[in-house]
């Protein structure tokens, strides 16, 4: 997730979008960057305004309203207890500047130094309400902008030496801003080869050069256009959300116009593809395709894919969308059910562009709730068999609506899941096996009842509240569903709530957790708070909204699953381990800690020589198959490309790389397919065969020690 955060949709689901989106180089400095304005004053803004043309937008009242009453709400409210002080105005400075430009590309480095000099009184400026740093900054990037585009047109009427052997920065945090004029106009002329490359490879090329060029030109000029587009409450959000982001990187700022979109995902009155997008670095990238709606039945849109175009209909032109804000881009995607919308995919965001075709729908329960199959699963090295029941859950669900109204049948995650044990039981399954590979969570009462499935009753969670209580939510219910062995599959996209379950297991010694080395990571609560009825006890009148971070989620035993998730028993190689999707990956992520336990019962089902048994002989089946020892080449692989702050412009060398990148894609594609599938309940390939071996040893070795069912 990236800090830059609003939050719309392009479908039933929840859209991370950012406000910020970045195409460009830098170029030479222009003598209007000595004519500064200082923002020691609120009337910077209004000079600052001034200088860049009437275009740019200016703060009304209202914006100061809100300030300071998120100055007053963060500390109030937030789970850390921390005030807003100098700490935090240094984060929100740094956050605030890299939302315009991440890759380092607009912004001098003289101008940064200029920034620098207010890092310290952000934090004063919000509490009383004064915004003029932020329109100083946003001013100064306008003029950037100008200037940035203005060289990138008058290079694109130049030629460039595609055999020249030089390398670009394609990583922000590796980047440098630029010193002086030809250092500036150095980068700008690599950024323009490096995309004049990228449209080659997708070939634009030949006889077509012209057209990449002009592609260029409109994709450099609608960047500008739209950046001076930028509203008074664009700007807010993206300001005070860098504020609220310097305590972590859930807790955000909703404009009106954001709550607004918001507040219609959570009616579920919207339909699209289905899928989460984020904005990284002027690109739309997919992060995550919800179970059961459009994207995932299309069956090929995977997390960290970048959409670089979107057309509509069967044969509606495909629009550039590189650069272009989230919310503009979502507004293509999303639509009625039944309707087409086409997407330009650059899979796991290089490589040759591919168009995927999705029609439109709404994402129904049915789609995405829990279901199971009995295998029968033939014993490695023997001749013995035995019925397994696996279960795949991709969500911790309920129909609230209908619960709320006390019908007896509505649909839950807990109820789905009791009716496949009972079935299970039914046809004497030896052990059962529950797939949250791909659930990043769901319902909390969900998570404590679908525990209680499995054990007894007793403590689940603990949630830490911003005034430091804790309070324990229980399993009251009396009795299981299923008492037998208990195999939990994990990955790192399972947060949340399946993070809750599979720590539950674990701190009960109910059963074994087999997967990627921990999950996501995301142990904390957010909540919304409206504005206006903060300020006048009502919300007819639209003032957005803050969603902040104010509580914290606890084991049984007390460790906190934020940032180290839950650890599985036996480790399977995979590369969602490798990718950069987890809650640690994000700037300013909150710190684990612990909390006094919660006195609980204790299985018997999880012995450390049983453990450590099939830790040892799954290794040693692991490292001499073909399959996984591919997979490994192809994680190594992954890892290098990942690491890569710089790539060659020479185009002999970039095709190449391209070329081993688009091979290595079609192998991270089947194998993401592999540990992860989301069409059949389970799907009979290396990586799951491993996983029902360890379930059978365990089934097995607990036979063996008497210790096949819960005491």
């Amino acid at each position: 997730m990236s800090y830059r955060t609003l939050w719309t949709t392009a479908s039933a689901a929840v859209v991370l979008v950012g406000l910020s989106f970045n195409a460009l180089t830098d170029t030479n400095r222009s003598h209007a960057q000595e004519q500064r304005v200082s923002p020691e004053s609120s009337g910077a803004a209004e000079s600052a305004t001034q200088e860049a043309g009437p275009a740019l937008p200016q703060p009304t009242a209202r914006d100061g309203v809100v300030s300071r009453l998120i100055s007053r709400l963060m500390p109030a409210n937030h789970i850390s207890g921390k005030e807003l002080d100098d700490g935090v105005s240094q984060r929100a400075l740094d956050l605030f500047v890299d939302s315009f430009d991440p890759l380092k590309l607009y912004f001098l480095q003289s101008d940064i130094e200029d920034f620098q000099r207010y890092a310290g009184s952000i934090d004063d400026q919000v509490r009383s309400g004064d915004l003029g740093l932020a329109y100083y900054i946003y001013g100064r990037f306008i003029e950037r902008v100008d200037q940035r585009v203005a060289v990138a047109l008058e290079l694109l009427e130049g030629d460039f030496d595609f055999n020249r052997d030089e390398q670009i920065v394609i990583d922000g945090d590796a980047a440098q801003y630029a010193r002086n004029a030809d250092e500036s106009r150095d980068r700008w002329r690599r950024q323009i080869k490096f995309a004049l490359l990228d449209l080659k490879d997708e070939g634009k090329e030949g006889k077509e050069a012209d057209e990449a060029t002009e592609q260029l030109r409109k994709r450099y000029l609608r960047y500008a256009r739209r950046w001076k587009q930028t509203t008074s409450d664009d700007l807010l959000e993206m300001f005070l959300t860098s504020v609220t982001n310097g305590y972590d990187p859930h807790s955000t700022y909703m404009s009106p116009g954001t709550l607004d979109d918001f507040s219609i995902s959570m009616r579920l009155n919207l339909e699209g593809i289905g899928a989460s997008l984020r904005e990284k670095d002027g690109t739309t990238v997919v992060a995550s395709v919800i179970p059961g709606g459009a994207a995932d039945a299309h069956g090929k849109l995977e997390a960290d894919d970048v959409i670089v175009s979107v057309g509509q209909g069967e044969e509606g032109e495909m629009v550039d969308i590189v650069e272009m804000p989230l919310k503009e881009v979502v507004k293509m995607i999303r639509g009625k059910a039944g309707t087409t919308v086409r997407l330009g995919i650059r899979p796991g965001g290089s490589g040759n562009v591919e168009v995927y075709k999705i029609v439109r729908a709404r994402v129904e329960l049915e789609d995405s709730a829990a279901r199971g199959e009995i295998i029968e699963h033939q014993v490695p090295e023997t001749s013995q068999s035995m019925k397994l029941g696996y279960i795949n859950l991709p969500s911790f669900y309920m129909d609230m609506e209908s619960a709320k109204r006390n019908e007896t049948d509505y649909r839950s995650s807990t109820r789905d899941v009791a009716r496949i044990l009972k079935d299970f039981r039914e046809k004497n399954v030896a052990g059962v096996v529950l797939d949250l590979s791909r659930n990043g969570g769901g319902s909390l009462t969900e998570a404590i009842s679908l525990t209680g499935l499995f054990i007894d009753r007793g403590p689940v969670v603990q949630v830490k509240n911003s005034d430091g209580s804790v309070q324990q939510y229980d399993d009251d219910e009396r009795g299981t569903a299923w008492d037998g062995p208990l195999v939990v599959v994990t990955s790192k996209f399972s947060a949340s709530a399946s993070e809750i379950f599979a720590g539950a297991i674990k701190d009960y010694h109910r059963g074994i957790v087999v997967g990627d080395p921990k999950t996501h990571g995301k142990g904390t609560v957010q909540t919304l708070m409206d504005i206006g009825q903060s300020l006048f006890r009502n919300n007819r009148q639209n003032y957005g909204a803050l969603k902040v971070t104010l509580q914290q989620f606890y084991l049984p035993d007390g460790e906190s699953t934020q940032l180290e998730g839950v650890a599985a028993d036996v480790v399977l190689p995979s590369l969602t381990s490798k990718m950069p999707v987890a809650e640690g990956d994000l700037k300013y992520a909150l710190q684990h800690d612990t909390v006094q336990p919660a006195s609980h019962v204790l299985y018997h089902m999880t012995p450390v020589d049983l453990i450590n048994q099939l830790r040892t002989h799954s290794t040693e089946r692991v490292t001499k198959d073909e399959e996984f020892l591919k997979q490994a080449r192809q994680i190594e692989l992954y890892v290098k490309q990942k690491d890569q702050d710089s790539i060659s412009l020479k185009e002999e060398e970039f095709m190449k790389r391209r070329a081993e990148l688009d091979a290595q894609e079609e192998e991270e594609e089947e194998e993401l397919d592999i540990q992860t599938p989301n069409e059949e309940v389970f799907r009979d390939t290396f990586y799951n065969k491993e996983v029902l071996n360890i379930a059978g040893e365990y089934v097995a070795g607990l036979r063996a020690q008497n210790l096949a069912k819960a005491d």
